[in-house]
């Protein structure tokens, strides 16, 4: 059953740093929810990037995440995929702080039955999603249509933003010696007819020259206008209750602060029609006004108010909104990241606004891990290029990243990667089982491909320089809570303190005369795991050299019968340290 409470076992590899007082990484080994778990009550103020490969939901029998095998032709095997990942995603939703972010990649055929889920566990946080194409070859589908992407789900809380890039500042200039200094030009139309909006289908006037601009009857202006408003509202409280309900100036608003920029044109291109048919004639030989881009007619027969247009002198062009560059703080102007994620030489023609992640295909990954380890030793990894390039946009240089479907451990050696371009000094958390099988019952996926990428990239290899750092390798056993009493030791109380406690992970020295387990503190507070309470060590504790001093034992009351009323010891059973692991109930098989 998940619900067990857990214990920690600490293993770590040979010449890896066991005080991990600056860089709190970690592999861990165990029953994935467990250790889920573990992170939810011991490491609840870490984490603002998540990136999860969720188990696709195949239907093969192989699947080792659940011992309960799903059959392809099971009519509830959705269901029981959905609860497997509602209860892991429900516990990654709590680990994450107020501005963190949950990617999640899945193929196409669950992406519609995860994107609900998650929009079920995190409701009203949806950001989007990104499209990534996997492969350049097609595959042998149904019906002629080759699956060749996958997506990566985006949700996040409210203080989240992907960090964009900065806009080229070469696009803003001072063309008409505006005192408000450079500005760039910015579109004054939004995506809606004339028919869904009539209130903001109306002309324009430059005051200075007397020239009209037509509205676009399929792109209608963005901006209200006063005249417009005084002509539908009946009186003059109806107009003032308008004006209030905008968000944004009107159009005469932005005309008389000189916001709207009317391009330069000569007098010979103006269009001035005398009668109606000599405007109707000309819209129907395709010489009337056009838009410059679009080449489409501007003023058409079947149009409203096309007498206004009568002996008005019209404008080619465009008119647009000046945005100065001065107006919003530099941070503020950051392109948006796009979400079609383009591959590493790939040319998309939005590159000027919009950023993009790169990738290379899947297939490269499985190159990655041959010529790491020789062969292909992991089934359907990611590529570095990929993660590196979400975790560039998704997390600052000082984040915490967790990855609780760890794999191959990508994501550690991405988080490396990344860390040695930009001097960043993120940390990583990585959670995953052995995957062993009845076939396979001494394979061990965590320690010997996980961990082991993880060990050859931070301390180099023939075709890899060294990027340094060190991690811990942890696993998890489970305890039941009758047996907390007999089975939790003060070894593993220590190790869980310091990790929730202090942010460190202290191993004990192994010496068995050494009854006092330091847990962290300074000269203010201690916190202190004792072995055994006799009058030695009480004697010891009395000295220890800190104005506060929190003791754990099996004996807390041997402990305060000792202490005099007023005394800087607080003494603390053992137990309470695993309690803090509240058990829960569940039907669900251990996955």
């Amino acid at each position: 059953m998940e619900s067990m409470t857990t214990k920690l076992k600490c293993k770590f590899r040979t010449g890896f740093s066991q005080d991990l007082s600056d860089k709190l990484t970690e592999t861990y080994q165990f029953v994935n929810f467990i250790t889920i778990t573990h992170c939810y009550y011991y490491f609840s103020w870490l984490s603002r990037c998540h990136w999860y490969v969720e188990p696709y939901n195949t239907g093969n029998s192989a699947w080792v995440y659940n011992d309960k095998i799903m059959s392809k032709t099971d009519r509830y095997r959705q269901s029981t995929w959905l609860e497997f990942m509602y209860r892991r995603l429900e516990l990654a939703r709590d680990l994450l702080t107020s501005d963190g972010v949950i990617l999640v990649s899945i193929n196409d055929e669950n992406r519609s039955n995860l994107d609900l889920l998650m929009s079920q566990v995190m409701p009203g946080r949806r950001v989007g999603s990104m499209v990534w194409r996997t492969k350049d070859t097609g595959n042998d589908n149904t019906a002629r249509l080759s699956q060749v992407h996958e997506h990566i789900l985006v949700y996040a809380n409210s203080g989240f933003t992907f960090a964009g890039r900065p806009v080229d500042k070469t696009k803003y200039a001072n063309r008409d010696s505006d005192p408000l200094g450079e500005w760039a030009p910015q579109p004054l139309t939004k995506a809606h007819s004339y028919i869904e909006r009539p209130n903001t289908y109306y002309p324009i006037q430059n005051p200075e020259t007397g020239y009209w601009y037509p509205c676009d009857p399929d792109r209608v202006w963005a901006y209200a206008s006063e005249k417009e408003i005084r002509e539908r509202c009946d009186n003059e409280s109806e107009v003032q209750a308008a004006l209030n309900g905008l968000r944004s100036d009107t159009i005469e608003g932005l005309i008389s602060k000189k916001l709207i920029y009317f391009p330069d044109c000569n007098d010979s291109e103006v269009m001035q029609f005398d009668s109606k048919d000599a405007l109707l004639d000309a819209l129907d030989k395709g010489t009337g006004p056009i838009s410059p881009k679009k080449k489409t007619p501007l003023l058409r027969a079947d149009l409203p108010d096309l007498d206004f247009w009568v002996g008005k002198p019209i404008a080619p062009g465009r008119p647009s909104r000046k945005d100065h560059w001065n107006a919003k703080p530099e941070e503020a102007r950051r392109a948006p990241l796009s979400s079609w994620i383009a591959g590493q030489n790939e040319t998309v023609g939005d590159e000027e606004d919009i950023e993009h992640v790169r990738s290379t295909r899947g297939g490269v990954a499985n190159d990655e891990i041959k010529a790491l380890f020789g062969n292909k030793v992991f089934q359907h990894a990611k590529p570095v290029t990929l993660i590196k390039s979400l975790l560039s946009q998704a997390s600052k240089e000082e984040d915490v990243v967790l990855d609780f479907f760890a794999g191959s451990g990508t994501t550690a050696q991405a988080v490396m990667e990344l860390n040695l371009e930009d001097g960043g000094s993120r940390r990583f958390i990585l959670c995953s089982n052995t995957e062993a099988t009845s076939k396979e019952p001494d394979k061990n996926l965590c320690r010997d491909i996980c961990a082991e990428r993880v060990r050859r990239f931070m301390t180099g290899t023939r075709h890899h320089d060294a990027l340094g750092g060190s991690f811990a390798y942890l696993t998890l056993d489970l305890i039941e809570e009758a047996d907390l009493e007999l089975d939790a030791t003060p070894e593993h109380a220590q190790a869980l303190l310091s990790m929730r406690d202090t942010e460190q992970l202290h191993l004990p020295s192994g010496a068995s005369d050494t009854h006092i387990l330091p847990v962290g503190g300074d000269a203010h507070v201690t916190i202190l795991v004792c072995r055994k309470m006799d009058e030695a060590v009480i004697r010891q504790l009395k000295e220890w050299p800190a104005k506060r001093v929190i003791v754990y034992s099996g004996r807390p009351q041997t402990l305060s019968d000792a202490l005099p009323y007023d005394s800087h010891i607080e003494s603390r059973a053992l137990s309470d340290v695993f309690d803090y692991v509240k058990p829960t109930t569940s039907t669900a098989e251990a996955c």
